[in-house]
């Protein structure tokens, strides 16, 4: 098994949550998150224009850009904690330009070299795969695609067709952080994704408190935390480990109350 498909396994369903690099002291903050008990770490890569993300990652980006974060900082990052967690899955998320610069094999080498284990691309379809899409699995790193409310059935077997790792529901047709889906909408998604794949489907995108969490929980394998977090980055400065891996652990708890 993989560090993620085991991490889903095990933790039934699993908290994943997101930072952005160099926002922050970024390595504090990861091992916060772990401390906090999540199962699954996203690791933003900043980028100029994330067209994807609301206010909270969008300022989280700049900060980190105007710190002068680079792609060899994100990887650095990325290998200091593989070192210090070996069994936690770490994903970086982020947008094509960064990942794809230097070419694809380049990116998925060092993918490799860092202990990196899966890569969420925002801005590259499915119908642009050859992009990216080759060259990470064939170094064995998950390819984890985004499904949203829009991706009805003619689409969702394009969206499958060389995913692993976990899919992931992006819950509302819109930018993170700002707002949450009804309830009934993610379950009926949820069943509707589950149906049509074998690897865990995790949800995100508005998810706060620990009670929405819960419930989604009740419905998914996994459950994605970005935006909160990164507030109380920005919030806390380079003080936030604390209140990260206060926060987390409510989720957790929540969570792990929410399937007995």
């Amino acid at each position: 098994m993989t560090r993620l498909s085991s991490a889903f396994a095990k933790a039934h369903p699993a908290l994943v949550t997101f930072i952005t690099a160099g926002d922050g002291d970024t390595a504090a903050n990861l091992d916060a998150l772990v401390a906090g008990g999540a199962d699954v770490i996203e690791l933003g890569m900043p980028f100029t224009d994330p067209m994807a993300d609301g206010p909270a990652i969008q300022k989280a980006n700049i900060r980190s850009l105007e710190a002068g974060t680079t792609t060899a900082d994100i990887f650095a990052h990325a290998t200091a904690f593989r070192a210090r967690h070996p069994q936690v899955p770490l994903v970086l998320m982020g947008y094509a330009n960064p990942m794809t610069i230097r070419g694809a094999d380049w990116f998925a080498d060092q993918c490799v070299k860092a202990g990196v284990d899966g890569v969420i691309c925002v801005d590259i379809p499915p119908e642009e795969d050859a992009e990216l899409g080759p060259a990470l699995r064939s170094a064995g790193v998950d390819l984890i695609r985004l499904a949203t409310p829009t991706s009805d059935a003619a689409r969702l077997p394009a969206i499958l067709d060389g995913s692993s790792g976990f899919l992931y529901y992006v819950s509302v047709a819109g930018i993170t952080g700002l707002q949450q889906a009804a309830q009934s909408s993610i379950e009926e998604a949820v069943a509707r994704l589950k149906a049509a794949t074998d690897i865990p489907v995790a949800v995100g995108f508005g998810v706060r408190t620990p009670e929405q969490a819960a419930a989604i929980a009740k419905v998914a394998d996994g459950v994605v935390v970005g935006s909160a977090i990164v507030e109380l980055v920005a919030q806390h400065g380079a003080n936030a480990a604390g209140p990260v891996r206060e926060y987390v652990a409510s989720l957790k708890a929540a969570i792990n109350s929410a399937r007995g």
